[in-house]
């Protein structure tokens, strides 16, 4: 996260959130966007994709507890005019305050060495970045750094949720692109300085006794414009990267994957964060999923309901299995068959197969005038009256 960053992005807005929600409600309004703007839900969307760009990179920020911190102490900071948050000892004086960069020939009044407003915006260090890596050399708790975790998702057919695969995933943008090599201009063409800043980001007004400095308006605190942006990364500068995982079989529809040490890389030495990818399963036409059984609804006519039969049920490994219908079966029936069913992690085997059985009836256009004749022998064959139960039980008040 560069200076520029800091002072130019507002996370909070590109999350909805304002600036004292809880790590929850981050988390929550970010799982929220990232799932309506997901390029897979939005294809050839452009503004979709880079709305979903920059949430992912304001959440990567502020779901990190201290680089959210970092975020708030500098663009408090630049809200002041320079002040060093949090009022510690030996801060900084405000840029227009007696003793402060604003005073003429005033430095760094804190023990530490000196640093006038000149300075800030056109010397040695920079400008204003120069400034922000004072400050940061100077704060405690700089040493290794985990890097931020990545959320991502993934949409795996029904069939390889059961046998597992090796799947891409692709990033929030966190890649340099290729093509512009990372300046945002169509190659052959480079960033110009922004004239009305001249390259720093910044503009600064006078406003009473003070030194007011704000990002540049026609820049947008870059300190460069393009006028003719790459065409691959729209000018971002940074394309999503793809990166194959391994899903387990068994995965359920919705299920959280953890893949440690993938995600954002850490700063001075700190090991890289995780990624963490939700995983959608596509519906199956036929089957269908209870825990760690797969189900389908089989269909069998009158007849086999009625004498019984060894019917054959299809299944997802291709080879089909065959069941005995009991004699007598009614609609709702449930067969089962022991292991034929969702791989259960950690060796324990496989859940089963369920069978539910589905009597079907004719329609009278399917029937020909033979079968129609047999099934009225067989009505006067086999009276009888199937809601006499229910009649009975009412007139009995039951």
């Amino acid at each position: 996260m560069s200076v520029r960053d800091m002072v130019e992005k507002d996370y909070y807005a590109a999350l909805g959130v304002p600036k004292d929600a809880s790590a929850a409600d981050i988390k929550k309004s970010y799982r929220k966007l990232a799932r309506e703007l997901h390029p897979d839900k939005n294809p050839g969307d452009a503004k979709a994709e880079a709305r979903f760009k920059e949430v992912s990179e304001a959440y990567d920020v502020l779901s990190d507890e201290s680089r959210r911190r970092e975020y708030d102490e500098a663009r408090a900071l630049f809200a002041a005019g320079g002040a060093r948050p949090g009022g510690r000892p030996g801060g900084y004086g405000g840029f227009g305050a007696p003793g402060g960069f604003g005073a003429p020939g005033a430095g760094y009044t804190g023990g530490g060495p000196n640093v006038n407003f000149e300075d800030l915006l056109g010397g040695s260090n920079g400008g204003l970045g120069g400034f922000f890596d004072m400050f940061q050399r100077t704060s405690p708790g700089r040493g290794p750094r985990r890097g931020g975790d990545i959320e991502a998702e993934v949409t795996i057919p029904f069939e390889k949720s059961l046998t597992g695969l090796e799947a891409s995933v692709r990033l929030p943008g966190a890649a340099t692109c290729t093509t512009c090599e990372g300046s945002g201009a169509r190659p052959g063409t480079a960033p110009r300085t922004c004239p009305t800043c001249r390259g720093l980001g910044v503009v600064s007004r006078s406003q009473g006794g003070f030194a007011l400095s704000e990002p540049c308006r026609d820049c947008l605190g870059k300190g460069t414009m393009i006028d003719h942006p790459c065409p691959d990364c729209r000018g971002s500068g940074r394309r999503e990267r793809e990166q194959r995982i391994r899903i387990p079989p068994g995965v359920r529809d919705g299920q959280r994957l953890r893949v440690r040490g993938r995600g954002t890389p850490g700063e001075r030495g700190g090991p890289a964060g995780d990624l963490e990818v939700t995983v959608h399963v596509l519906r199956h036409p036929i089957f269908d999923r209870e825990g760690n059984n797969l189900t389908i609804t089989l269909p069998v006519t009158i007849t086999e309901a009625a004498l019984g039969a060894s019917v054959r049920v299809p299944t997802l490994d291709g080879a089909p299995l065959t069941v005995k219908v009991p004699a007598g079966t009614s609609s709702g029936r449930r067969l089962r068959a022991r292991g034929r069913g969702v791989p259960i992690g950690g060796g324990g085997g496989h859940g089963d197969l369920i069978v539910t059985l589905e009597v079907t009836v004719p329609r009278p256009a399917d029937l020909s005038p033979r079968a129609r004749t047999a099934l009225l022998e067989f009505a006067q064959a086999h009276p009888e009256d199937p809601r006499a139960p229910l009649m009975e039980r009412m007139e009995a008040g039951e």
